[in-house]
């Protein structure tokens, strides 16, 4: 079986064409409407700037490799996504620590740096020597319902300064440029507000 990486799609048409034979069609249907979920927009956005890898099966199966950032804060408090919002008005739960997915050729390094600039503002980031770990998670998207994922998590505890140390929220902007007019789907759903709390390191690990 191969694999579909990089811009394998002309258009988000295409890969919907693609996948509408290889899914259950009130699976695929519910991407973009039912609330929390991203659209074939975003799929093919994932595809095309090569964060994303599709392998040709029925169901086809998304890899991604995902930096997971553990921010430490005082009193062995760990800070997580509580939840986000997104652009459609929708609001998702997550309870998980800064993570992002990795683009090509990214080490884990440079991930790590862009992950706590885009989602926490341009901070200095520390990574903790010796805490890498990586491991593998197999599961549902929920991104993507009916879609299988294969996670390659890339995982580090890191210090960052200039943090507040309540509660906050942090604003993003567009994920993905809208480069053309070939836009076949509708646009894709982007994150607008992530919601960042400090949590018991005794109540959470990842």
């Amino acid at each position: 079986m191969s694999g579909h990486g990089g811009s394998p799609f002309s258009t988000p048409q295409s890969l919907f064409d693609w996948l509408s034979p290889r899914l259950p069609a009130d699976s695929l249907s519910s991407w973009g409407v039912k609330p929390g979920t991203k659209n074939v927009h975003n799929l093919w956005l994932e595809l095309s700037e090569g964060e994303t890898s599709l392998l040709d099966s029925t169901p086809p199966i998304r890899t991604v490799n995902v930096v997971t950032v553990r921010v430490l804060g005082k009193d062995k408090l760990i800070l997580v996504e509580a939840g986000q919002e997104l652009s459609d008005g929708s609001f998702r739960d997550r309870f998980r620590p800064l993570s992002e997915k990795m683009k090509p050729h990214e080490s884990v390094e440079e991930a790590v740096a862009r992950a706590v600039k885009e989602e926490l503002g341009s901070m200095a980031v520390r990574i903790v020597p010796g805490s890498y770990q990586k491991k593998l998670e197999e599961r549902d998207s929920a991104s993507y319902p009916g879609l299988p994922a294969r996670y390659v998590l890339h995982s580090v505890d890191a210090w960052v300064d200039g943090l507040p140390d309540a509660d906050f929220v942090t604003e993003e902007k567009e994920e993905y440029e809208d480069s053309d007019g070939t836009m076949g789907l509708e646009k894709a759903v982007s994150v607008r507000k992530h919601i960042w709390k400090w949590v018991s390191s005794d109540s959470f690990s990842c």
